[in-house]
């Protein structure tokens, strides 16, 4: 559908056209979906999503400039209903995660050097959560780069410098006690 039609549509909705304003919430379910797939990896997310940003559109319709394209509106609209879903979901992702600035100094020193042996740890290692677990036992025991080891598990290698790192305090702080 044109732009025009879709304005057109936005018109006469605004006007009190039921069947345009039906009309028009279609042709925008259309043309947002794709642009939800690409961006939410679960179908059930992105009708989630298409159902806020019209639920969005319909409070939002009266802020609508007739002079201006309707597309560019509607996608805004739905770019931030977007960033909300992201911010609720993940929200909890991003307060946990770790600055690599933070453990920049760790992670420049070789990964495999220390005061302890695999093998004398080796019961702690193995009480670690398991990715930490199998990490540790790739790079001490096998002699692994951290890039082999993502390589390997199919993780980043700044994921497996994370988690190793992550692994070494917890194993500090239980060898502390």
């Amino acid at each position: 559908m044109k732009e025009a039609d879709l304005e057109s549509l936005m018109g006469k909705a605004l006007e009190g056209d039921r069947q345009s304003y039906a009309e028009l919430l279609r042709e925008t379910t259309r043309f947002l979906k794709p642009y939800l797939s690409l961006r939410l990896r679960e179908e059930h997310e992105v009708d989630d999503v298409l159902q806020e940003i019209l639920l969005s559109i319909h409070k939002a319709r009266h802020t609508y400039d007739g002079n201006r394209p309707y597309k560019p509106w509607a996608y805004a609209i739905a770019k931030f209903r977007l960033q909300d879903h992201f911010r609720f979901h993940y929200g909890d992702y991003l307060r946990q995660a770790v600055e690599l600035s933070e453990i920049e100094e760790s992670l420049a020193e070789p990964v495999t050097e220390n005061a302890f042996s695999y093998e004398s740890i080796r019961g702690e290692i193995e009480r670690l959560p398991e990715k930490q677990a199998v990490i540790l036992t790739l790079i001490h025991r096998e002699g692994c780069t951290a890039r082999e080891v993502a390589e390997r598990m199919g993780m980043k290698e700044s994921a497996v410098k994370v988690a190793a790192h992550r692994a070494y305090k917890l194993l500090r702080k239980k060898l502390e006690e």
